[in-house]
């Protein structure tokens, strides 16, 4: 199988107490699979796009219930197995003013952390039409930074379109690693994706999103570059314009993995061949529906988003 989107990085499994409750007094926890790079390739796939994730896993029960729920999304793992490596997870306890939501990980030593590039499947990524991957990656393990420069290098060399998400994370490493790293991949990125935050914190770069993006545009000659400024929207900049999308408005019931499904629903429809204003707006509305749906997934449909584009998505169905 050929897919049109290939995306390379961890998935973990995801624990979480009920609503309203403290993982320190919890007596049940609720059993997902999340990652930012399966998380774009889920939204892609339910949005219409053949989509295949590349990873790593432990050969065990906790591997393959990660492999069983990406596949039951419509997107075709693709997997280096290990014997004897760990199943990355997190737990997270939602908060509610006052009290923030906390994120726990446990991933070290996870079966990922080790994958090389000979362990994946290159001709994917060589006959994609986009190849994805995010911040995340490359700061798992030296491993996997060498590993991440490498396949966007060959994507590159094959001409397949590079799409990479800055999605810094501070519990995994310093903002001064995470540019350094960063930079020296951006040679080989065609679309960077950066929240406004992270360009700030990570990039050492300051002003407005247009002020952000053209800088970015210029010193690294990106085809694209797409800001995202939460509930301000996103902006783009591509071969010289701008473009900017408002957000769409939502009743949160979780907002993690959000921007993973903003990724998705905007590779989705670039690869459709739609125009930067029309996947931008695409996007957004992905992102608005994903909000209201519990876990880190975005199990939307294309008539969904588009109702949401015509103003149509609230109300009851009947």
């Amino acid at each position: 199988m050929t897919a049109e989107l290939v995306t390379f990085g961890e998935t973990m499994l995801r624990l979480n107490p009920p609503s309203g409750t403290r993982l320190e007094t919890a007596s049940t926890l609720e059993f997902r699979t999340a990652g930012a790079e399966s998380n774009v390739a889920i939204a892609a796939a339910h949005l219409g796009t053949s989509s295949v994730w590349l990873s790593k896993l432990p050969d065990s029960p906790l591997g393959r219930r990660v492999t069983n729920e990406v596949r039951q999304h419509g997107v075709e793992p693709r997997i280096a197995w290990d014997d004897g490596g760990r199943q990355g997870s997190y737990y997270i306890e939602q908060g509610s003013a006052p009290r923030p939501t906390t994120v726990i990980y446990d991933r070290a030593d996870a079966a990922i952390t080790t994958a090389r590039p000979a362990e994946l499947d290159r001709e994917a990524i060589r006959n994609a039409a986009v190849f994805y991957t995010s911040g995340i990656t490359p700061a798992l393990s030296s491993t996997l930074a060498e590993t991440t420069a490498d396949i966007l290098a060959t994507a590159q060399a094959a001409g397949t379109t590079t799409a990479f998400d800055l999605n810094y994370r501070s519990k995994l490493w310093s903002t001064t690693e995470a540019r350094r790293a960063s930079e020296s991949l951006f040679a080989d990125i065609d679309i960077l994706v950066a929240a406004e935050r992270d360009v700030h914190n990570v990039l050492d770069r300051h002003g407005e999103a247009r002020t952000l993006a053209e800088g970015l545009v210029s010193d690294f000659d990106f085809r694209t570059v797409i800001i995202t400024c939460g509930e301000d929207g996103a902006l783009a900049i591509h071969d010289g314009t701008t473009y900017e999308q408002p957000a769409f408005e939502t009743d949160t019931v979780d907002a993690i993995g959000t921007g993973d499904s903003f990724v998705g629903g905007y590779l989705a429809r670039h690869i459709a061949g739609d125009s930067v204003s029309d996947a931008l707006s695409y996007a957004a509305a992905t992102a608005a529906l994903k909000r209201t749906i519990e876990g880190d997934l975005a199990v939307v449909t294309a008539n969904e988003v588009e109702q949401v584009l015509e103003n149509e998505g609230s109300g009851i169905a009947r």
